[in-house]
C-alpha cells in the first residue's frame, strides 16, 4: 500500500475531510453546496455520525483535487477498523484494569493501542495508579515501557533489575 495512505489508516475520513478543508480555507456550507450535498450530511460525516458513501466520495475527491477514490480507500480502511474492534481482533491491553478516565480527551475505544503505544505509555505513567501501569508495563512489555519512560525522565533505573525482581 502507499505510504501517504498508511498514516491515515484507521482515522474517521471525516477527520481528514475536516482538515483538508480547514487547510484550504473552505466553509463546510459552501463546500457542500458546491458538491451538491446538503450541509447536515457533510456536517455529519465530518463529526464521524455518518460513513460516506462512494457517490460522496467521488464528488469531494474531485472538488479537493486529490486523487480519484482517496476518500473511498480511506472510508473503507476506517470501516475495517471498526469491524475489527468490534469481533476483538485488535491487540490491546486487559482494558478492565485500566480507568477510562485517564483517556478523557479520546473516545477510548477508538484508541489504537499500536500506532499510539508511546502516548498511552506516557499517559498511564502520568496519571495512572500502580495497577494500571503494570497492566500497560505487561501488555507492551518492560524494555518497550521503559524506553518511553526514559524519553520522558531520563536515568531511569536500568528496566534488566525489575526482570530479577519479579521473576
Amino acid at each position: 500500500m502507499e505510504k501517504w495512505i498508511e498514516k491515515y489508516r484507521g482515522i474517521n475520513p471525516g477527520v481528514i475531510l475536516d482538515r483538508e478543508l480547514k487547510k484550504k480555507k473552505l466553509k463546510q456550507t459552501a463546500f457542500a453546496r458546491d458538491i451538491k450535498l446538503p450541509a447536515q450530511t457533510l456536517n455529519a460525516i465530518i463529526k464521524g455520525k455518518r460513513k460516506m458513501t462512494p457517490e460522496v466520495a467521488f464528488k469531494i475527491d474531485n472538488a479537493l483535487g486529490l486523487e480519484e477514490s482517496t476518500m473511498a480507500i480511506l472510508q473503507a480502511m476506517y470501516d475495517t477498523t471498526l469491524v475489527k474492534y468490534k469481533i476483538g481482533i485488535i491487540n490491546r491491553p486487559d482494558i478492565s484494569r485500566l480507568r477510562r478516565i485517564l483517556f478523557w480527551d479520546t473516545d477510548f475505544d477508538k484508541i489504537d493501542w499500536q500506532r499510539q503505544k508511546n502516548a498511552v505509555i506516557r499517559r498511564v505513567w502520568e496519571r495512572g495508579n500502580e495497577d494500571e501501569k503494570k497492566e500497560i508495563q505487561r501488555f507492551y512489555g518492560i524494555d518497550s515501557t521503559y524506553a518511553v519512560i526514559n524519553e520522558i525522565k531520563p536515568n531511569r533505573p536500568d528496566p534488566s533489575f525489575l526482570r530479577k525482581k519479579s521473576s
